[in-house]
């Protein structure tokens, strides 16, 4: 079976006073719609991993997440669409919950480890899938230089040019891909990367380890609202503000975040008039199943 399937992520304007009171225009590019569960950056950095791994013969996909992982969800259904036995990594304690439970409704098996063991990533695949030839490894949220690759091909579906692009950054994988793109297409486009951790500064020496050349960008690093899976009651309200006055559904962990920053940014002046903005949604709306309480509280 190809590992292959149409993209459909268009790209709709965002209409907001604020945007018009400083003549800027902001665009957002809806990789949310590529697929149901398979979203966003998630089936463009999977795209190259499956294709190599059909390409070695291997038959069974291993990664590694935390219990309400998108990525995780993401493999196991790009595993039984193409026909891959799949198995998650879990950090932490066993636990059900409903991304899980759809993980294993995809057929994922899935194997719970302490947090220390989590850390080397490498060590794990080995004690468990050293005798398993079929075995594929991929990393937690397909942080690869052929998930780079898949990333890039965003650009390649842009009709015309942006001054701005933004993005939640997590690995730094997407970061890197759309980055690269801007470099192949000799774009003038500023890539703003907002890291969704603490200390986000860091993920610059990844994205650089994957970057086609060296290349000039912004990491913003002040939206992490505390760090990753952190949130407050201010994100929140701008996320619910958001779904409710445009219809397209957001998440606080990375899209949610991002899309902040453009609007505090806005706010500040801090572009030009007649600048032209693309935020790219990563998908993973599915992360909204771990924080249901925060939206109720």
């Amino acid at each position: 079976m190809q590992i292959d399937f149409e993209i459909f992520s268009p790209i709709h304007q965002i209409h907001d006073k604020l945007f018009d009171e400083r003549g800027i225009k902001l665009f957002i590019k809806r990789d949310d719609l590529i697929h149901p569960i398979i979203s966003g950056n998630k089936w463009r950095k999977l795209k190259y991993l499956l294709r190599d791994a059909r390409a070695q013969n291997k038959t069974h996909l291993v990664t590694f997440g935390g219990a309400y992982s998108n990525h995780l969800l993401a493999t196991a259904a790009a595993a039984a669409k193409f026909g891959f036995k799949s198995t998650g990594i879990v950090r932490g304690e066993e636990v059900n919950n409903d991304t899980l439970f759809l993980c294993r409704l995809h057929g994922m098996n899935l194997i719970f480890t302490d947090r220390e063991s989590y850390r080397d990533k490498a060590a794990l695949f080995q004690k468990y899938f050293e005798h398993d030839a079929n075995a594929y490894f991929i990393d937690e949220g397909g942080g690869s230089a052929l998930g780079a690759e898949g990333v890039s091909e965003l650009i390649n579906e842009l009709r015309e040019t942006y001054d701005h692009i933004f993005c939640a950054c997590g690995t730094g994988t997407t970061a890197a891909g759309i980055i690269n793109g801007i470099i192949e297409h000799q774009l003038s486009t500023v890539f703003h990367g907002i890291p969704v951790l603490k200390n986000g500064e860091f993920l610059r020496k990844d994205i650089d380890a994957i970057l086609a050349s060296p290349a000039e960008y912004d990491l913003l690093t002040d939206y992490h609202f505390g760090g990753y899976g952190k949130v407050t009651d201010e994100l929140i309200s701008f996320v619910k503000n958001f779904t409710a006055s445009t219809g397209i559904l957001i998440e606080p962990i990375y899209t949610g975040k991002m899309l902040y920053a453009i609007y505090d940014l806005a706010a500040k002046n801090h572009f030009k008039a007649g600048d032209k903005i693309l935020a790219i949604h990563t998908g993973g709306i599915w992360g909204l199943l771990g924080m249901k309480d925060k939206f109720t509280g």
